[in-house]
């Protein structure tokens, strides 16, 4: 059993709302090692009950009657004792009960009538019952697959019988076990039928749930790409990753022994000529046409099928469509390599031939990596490359990029066994190389790929006679664009000796690609003049050449160098070049920096709905993983301005199951942090804050103030959440030190206005940190309509900072951010209007404030600003709804003060809470002692505690 359980969050729901609802009964069902034992001591270790635990045994059908219960009553024995026991059953007669447990002495009789049978259900329920009257009560029935008749009969009797007692009985079962004449299959559909009972389905673990039990069970982050290959092999069940995952952290190249006999069990339950047929069916993948299968057997089409059926009843495999699959695909793999040396090369060799002979058996597109697959089992290198080599090309064509790079891996695996390899495919290493470096990049592998770049520019630099020079700068610009996306250093080195390498005359379409790259990259550092006179060279060059594509890249990183959130003319020359193109790679690129605007413009509508376009644009093309990815950013960000936080949290969640590259991880990071901190959930704020930290001094070499300043921002927020406003000034300082970078208006605002905030929490301390502030805000290049409601929100606070907090200048920020169609901004803005409102007295108008506030903070889930409304809300004298009248005759001002005089509170602070002055406090007290017809503040408050007035009052 695993030591953790990750991935069960809604199914340990769905237990407690079973038990919650008790009696009833759930049925627990899933393959062998997906969780089902796990989740069960999860949920019995996590709820106010009492449980019961018993299992079947495998023997159980061959006499072993009532096992799981002989146990359960054992343990009760041992917890309340044999007397314990014998008071809860009718008239402490426990003989029945001796058929299940000697301890209990002898039956009545031998005689095991139907009547004795009725006699013992009916002791058990009654026993289930009365201890359900003490507390609720679950009993879990494990393995039931293995359930003896008895047990059956038992459990059937128990579930449709239980009356109104908090019983729950929870039954698991291995849905792989279930072959179609399996006894259980009878019960099961008996009691579905049953309106107190549930079904609960394990599926496989998700990508993230992969990811995260295979980070628990290493104890640090996995590497890259383990994760993925895991998931591949395990299809997601719990038991295997642990049994796949080696003592050192990597994947194991053989399975196990204890893993290999769990999945061969089955098999080897079948009859001879069955096992024999799936021998060979194990060498294909692990779904096989039917078609394919009869010719490599050689068995006609009626012989396959009646051989193949007892493999299909016992669950071994299932029928899909017109083709059998394995039901996982390490029984497949656990098959195959149970195949002798001899047997396993004229198995492939078979396969091959016949694929050869009728490619028409597999698929269209499958053939050249079918054969690929199958000559290389067979150790026939040669045609294994050049299949290899003719799959790759029709991955590529296909946009399977992922695929195309394994393929590409396969020929540079074989190359050194084939002597006349560039005569086979026409192409000679270096190309091999390069192309699979660009596949590495297409799908999202860069590590990978910067490792197959990074040998082919030294095969290159080998070479005898003059060097490539275009092949050389074609691969330092793969490499630099790819180390950018690992966070590694070189990145620009690489770029710019690139472009060195390629003459400036006669220009060159790789060369405005370089300058382009090196103009998208240099900015980074903070070279902005740098990128503008590579980016301007690039968009002559291509203009010169008339290549739109180039002219697209160079229009793009032209209005990325310094973006004017005011201004769409240069997005919409870029945009009409984009499409002239109808290149892919520019069009995505178009999509990312289009809505990345819109959304700095504030324009959230229209910049969530072009990143969604250009998402599954990049679905279509094959680059969801990278491209798609990043997009979800854009597409997230948006939905966060718009108050729609569950659908971004859904956008990131997914972006995050992708294995992201480290530069695009960061900013999901941080936003699902800062969503989980406007919640109110500072754990998993914390958590995010951690993991972009860790991400971001990889990279800090080199500053992007998306990633940068962002991280920051959450920083000093969770700070100022857990009361360390000095902490927040401490985290502002790189905002502060680093001023030009790209972007840096719109991404250093939120730090800013946090600042303020810091400032005023630190008083006369802070004088400095907030006279830098000012500075910094003083030389910020704002622009657009976002930017210009952070400038509003920011002087609204200083307004606090130099005096009294002007309702009037966070009004027109509410107005600002309302005009954005920002609710949460605008809520804040609005609860510090009715703040502002308080101190000058005027209560009316800030509960005007306040009401709007609870019920944006409602919607959105923002738990903390619905609590401080509320508090807000309680102090204001302004007529609420509902307050028409207050008990005693005290009016509802009177009836406030009254509850804080029963908390103890002196006139002061009284008049702090309420905003009001300690002379009007006085007033209202003396005015509650006379309508009480008490003397003193302590009878009064002795009054109120008499009488519950306030059930949550607490002295101070």
């Amino acid at each position: 059993m695993s030591p953790v359980l990750v991935g069960r969050v809604a199914e340990l729901g769905e237990l407690r709302d079973a038990l919650a609802a008790a009696p009833g009964a759930v049925l627990v069902g899933g393959d062998a090692g997906v969780g089902k034992t796990r989740l069960m001591s999860e949920f019995a270790g996590t709820v106010e009950a009492r449980v019961l635990v018993g299992g079947c045994l495998e023997l159980g059908s061959d006499g072993l009657p009532f096992a799981p219960f002989t146990t359960v009553l054992r343990e009760l024995v041992r917890e309340i004792g044999i007397e314990g026991v014998a008071g809860l059953v009718p008239r402490g007669d426990t003989c029945g009960l001796a058929r299940l447990l000697p301890e209990f002495g002898e039956p009545e009789s031998d005689a095991a009538s139907g009547e004795e049978r009725a006699r013992l259900f009916e002791v058990v329920l009654t026993l289930l019952e009365r201890l359900a009257e003490q507390g609720p009560v679950v009993l879990v029935i494990e393995d039931a697959h293995w359930a003896d008749r008895s047990t059956r009969d038992l459990l059937d009797f128990l579930i449709r019988n239980l009356g109104t007692a908090p019983v729950l009985i929870a039954m698991t079962y291995r849905t792989d076990e279930l072959h179609r004449a399996h006894p259980l299959r009878r019960l099961l559909t008996g009691l579905d039928r049953l309106d107190r009972v549930r079904r609960l389905e394990l599926g496989k673990l998700t990508r993230a749930g992969v990811s995260a039990l295979v980070t628990q069970l290493l104890g640090h982050t996995p590497p890259p790409g383990l994760v993925e290959r895991v998931e591949a092999r395990s299809e997601g069940n719990p038991l295997f990753i642990e049994a796949l995952l080696d003592e050192d952290g990597g994947l194991a190249c053989e399975l196990p022994e204890s893993l290999r006999d769990l999945l061969l069990v089955g098999v080897q339950r079948l009859p001879e000529e069955t096992q024999d047929v799936l021998r060979d069916a194990s060498g294909g993948s692990t779904r096989i046409e039917h078609v394919l299968l009869a010719a490599v057997s050689g068995l006609d089409d009626a012989a396959l099928t009646r051989v193949l059926r007892p493999a299909v009843a016992a669950n071994v495999l299932v029928v899909d469509g017109d083709g059998y699959a394995f039901r996982h695909a390490l029984i497949r793999e656990a098959v195959h390599d149970d195949l002798l040396p001899g047997e396993h090369t004229r198995l492939h060799t078979r396969y091959a031939e016949t694929l050869e002979k009728d490619p028409s058996l597999v698929p269209a597109g499958r053939l050249w990596v079918e054969l690929s697959y199958h000559w290389k089992q067979a150790h026939n290198s040669t045609w294994a490359l050049v299949s290899s080599w003719r799959a790759a090309g029709e991955a590529r064509k296909a946009l399977a990029y992922a695929e195309c790079l394994a393929m590409l891996e396969r020929v540079l695996q074989l190359w050194d066994r084939v002597p006349d390899a560039v005569e086979r495919i026409g192409a000679d290493y270096v190309k091999v190389l390069e192309d699979a470096a660009n596949a590495a990049d297409l799908a999202g592998e860069f590590d990978r790929g910067i490792k197959l770049v990074t040998a082919a520019l030294k095969e290159v630099e080998a070479a005898d006679g003059e060097r490539d020079t275009e092949r050389w700068a074609r691969l330092l610009e793969l490499r630099g664009r790819m180390r950018y996306r690992m966070a590694r250093p070189g990145f620009v080195e690489d770029l710019r000796a690139a472009v060195r390498a390629l003459p400036v005359e006669p220009p060159t379409v790789l060369r405005a690609r370089a300058l382009s790259a090196l103009a998208s990259y240099v900015r980074i550092t903070t070279d902005i003049d740098g990128a503008r006179r590579a980016a301007a060279e690039s968009l002559a060059i291509a203009r010169k050449l008339g290549d739109d594509v180039a002219e697209a890249e160079a229009l793009i990183t032209m209005f990325c160098t310094d973006i004017d959130y005011e201004d769409d003319d240069a997005l919409a020359e870029a945009e009409a070049t984009a499409d002239r193109t109808g290149s892919h790679r520019v069009l995505l690129r178009y999509h990312v920096i289009k809505s990345h605007f819109l959304e700095g413009a504030g324009r959230h509508e229209e910049a969530a709905a072009v990143a969604a376009r250009g998402k599954e644009m990049a679905r279509e093309y094959g680059v969801a993983r990278t491209q798609g990815t990043f997009l979800s950013i854009n597409q997230a960000e948006p939905l966060v301005s718009l108050g729609r936080w569950d659908e971004a949290l859904a956008v990131m969640n997914h972006a995050m199951e992708q294995d992201p590259a480290i530069t695009t991880r960061t900013s999901l990071l941080v936003l699902s942090g800062w969503i989980a901190l406007a919640r109110g959930d500072l754990a998993t704020a914390r958590e995010r804050l951690v993991a972009s930290q860790e991400i971001l001094n990889l990279k800090m070499r080199w500053l992007k103030a998306q990633d940068y300043f962002s991280m920051l921002w959450l920083d000093m927020s969770i700070a100022l959440e857990e009361g360390r406003p000095d902490a927040a000034l401490d985290a502002l300082q790189p905002v502060l030190e680093h001023a030009g970078l790209p972007d840096d208006a719109r991404y250093a605002w939120p730090a800013l206005m946090t600042a303020v905030t810091a400032c005023t929490e630190v008083g006369e301390a802070a004088a400095g940190d907030l006279r830098r502030i000012e500075e910094r805000v003083a030389a910020l290049r704002s622009s657009g309509r976002l930017q210009r409601a952070c400038r509003l929100t920011y002087e609204a606070k200083l307004t606090g900072v130099y005096g009294a907090p002007d309702p009037d200048a966070w009004e027109k920020a509410a107005a600002a951010w309302t005009e954005l169609g920002n609710p949460y901004y605008r809520a804040r803005a609005l609860i510090r209007a009715a703040e502002a409102a308080l101190t000058g007295g005027d209560h009316e108008r800030a509960a005007a404030h306040l009401r709007v506030v609870a019920g944006t903070a409602d919607a959105l889930g923002a738990v903390p600003l619905a609590e401080h409304a509320a508090d807000l809300l309680r102090r204001t004298r302004a007529p609420r709804r509902g307050d028409a009248s207050a008990p005693l005759g005290l009016t509802p001002r009177e009836f406030e003060v009254l509850r804080l005089v029963a908390e103890g509170r002196s006139n002061r602070d009284i008049a702090e809470a309420l905003f009001i002055s300690v002379k009007t406090a006085s007033v209202h007290v003396s005015n509650i002692l006379g309508k009480l017809d008490v003397t003193s503040r302590g009878e009064a408050a002795a009054t109120a505690h008499r009488l519950a007035l306030f059930a949550s009052a607490k002295r101070r």
